[in-house]
């Protein structure tokens, strides 16, 4: 018989040592490693694969298509992104930060795809089932094909999965589980990895559509090993500041659709709310325009939204100007704060800037420079951009306006609210095609800047 096998397993990043050691050599993490034992598997165990396998490799010609058939959830922002449904015997993976809100978007598509007739088994590892019942009556009701369980033994869970045969699992959480096959404690890096190969396993033996909530780390990476990500076949971020209402469902990874789309809820006191028009929830109605606040549009997947982009010049009482960011990235503001002080010749030395992006949202593309650049003229002269003004387009270290893509989706959905003029950089349409009416091309910042002060 097989002896059991002790070693120290980082819990960072999976790196394994015969010692202990108090840094990890592989991630740097200090006190990480914890000690875990490797019993022996017994192989006269009753498995939930099927252990004789009989396979042949086969020619393209020869491989029978199947066309898959989805599982629709009943949330359209949901389904978006996974690109149009559940596909059966697929392992999801559903992160996100405490309290963002996963819970409550799996447990709503657990309630909306039983009342669609789709059997669907609920199981807490953090809840009690009443808990997990007092939630779900704050979201509406649900059909008896939705069972709800608590239970963090892994074989159980498999146990009553395949005796009910639903067509949707959901895990909540996988550091809650554990496999009794293994000596070590739930959420550790060993269990993590095994709970999710049987569940990867009984998913395609099965052809059970399997949901698990992950935990992440306070650097934003799902908690557990890296391999996790790469096991499963959808990985889902749920994102977004929990100081506003707004969340943002991204895919991460989909082996079954693509990972451009994204999902826009909105947290009420009924739970989540999908938001068929996001542009409408970043943008504040003013009754008249004020200095140091510009639209733009940015690209959430295929979908333009509108965003305001506000900065505040202020005279600094210290010698050193404070620059701050929120929503945006703090080095491009700095490096747009540098070129209007050599393009345009306003002096930021004795300025304090603040920039941010209205209602928590988060932009990363560079198109949102020229707004960016914009808002600071704006508030540094205190001269406010006029009305139905929108601006687009990345500005690059000699001042030039370089185009972004997505133009005339982003102008399109603009004008459908009512946006009239559109500054962009030149070269921004194919030859040939002909520009939008209200569409001002530029080749400089100062030709832009001069363009939205007319």
């Amino acid at each position: 018989m097989a002896k059991s096998v002790t070693k120290y397993v980082c819990q960072k990043c999976g790196y394994a040592s015969v010692k202990w050691l108090g840094k990890c050599p592989e991630c740097g993490a200090w006190d990480s490693l914890v000690e875990e034992v490797d019993a022996p598997v017994d192989r006269h165990r009753p498995s939930y694969l099927k252990t004789a396998e009989h396979v042949a490799p086969k020619t393209l010609r020869e491989v029978d298509k199947v066309k898959v058939s989805r599982i629709p959830t009943g949330i359209s922002e949901f389904d978006r992104v996974l690109g149009g449904g559940i596909v059966p015997g697929s392992l999801i993976l559903l992160g996100g930060a405490p309290g963002i809100g996963k819970s409550t978007i799996t447990l709503d598509v657990s309630m909306k795809s039983a009342n669609r007739g789709i059997p669907v088994l609920y199981v807490s590892g953090e809840e009690s089932e009443a808990q997990t019942a007092m939630r779900a009556e704050r979201l509406g009701t649900a059909s008896d094909a939705l069972k709800v369980m608590t239970a963090t033994e892994l074989g159980t869970i498999l146990v009553e999965a395949r005796k009910d045969a639903p067509k949707l699992l959901v895990i909540d959480s996988i550091q809650t589980m554990y496999n009794s096959e293994l000596e070590t404690a739930a959420g550790s890096v060993g269990q993590v990895r095994e709970c999710t190969a049987k569940l990867l396993n009984f998913a395609k033996e099965s052809n059970i559509a399997i949901i698990i909530i992950g935990h992440v780390t306070k650097e934003g990476n799902i908690a557990g090993p890296r391999l996790l990500e790469h096991m499963v076949d959808v990985v889902l971020q749920f994102e977004g500041d929990r100081s506003y209402t707004y969340r943002v469902l991204r895919a991460l990874k989909n082996r079954f659709g693509s990972t451009s789309e994204c999902g826009i809820f909105s947290m009420e006191a009924e739970g989540l709310q999908e938001v068929s028009n996001p542009s409408g929830l970043f943008l504040e109605t003013k009754e008249a325009p004020v200095p140091g606040s510009v639209i733009t549009a940015t690209i959430e997947g295929n979908r333009p939204i509108l965003a305001e982009i506000q900065a505040l010049a202020a005279h600094t009482p210290f010698g050193m100007p404070r620059r701050t960011a929120v929503g945006v990235d703090y080095n491009r503001v700095n490096m747009l704060i540098a070129i209007l002080e050599k393009r345009m010749g306003m002096n930021f030395g004795d300025q304090d800037a603040y920039v941010s992006a209205v209602g928590g949202m988060k932009i990363t593309e560079p198109a949102v420079d020229l707004a960016i650049v914009g808002a600071l003229v704006s508030s540094y002269r205190n001269v406010p951009v006029g009305p139905g003004i929108l601006c687009l387009g990345e500005v690059g270290l000699t001042g030039e306006l370089r185009r972004v893509g997505l133009t005339d989706r982003r102008i399109k959905e603009a004008a459908q609210l009512g946006f009239k003029r559109f500054i962009v950089p030149r070269g921004s349409f194919m030859k040939g095609k002909k520009a939008p009416a209200g569409v001002v091309e530029c080749r400089t910042v100062e030709e832009a800047i001069g363009a939205m002060f007319q």
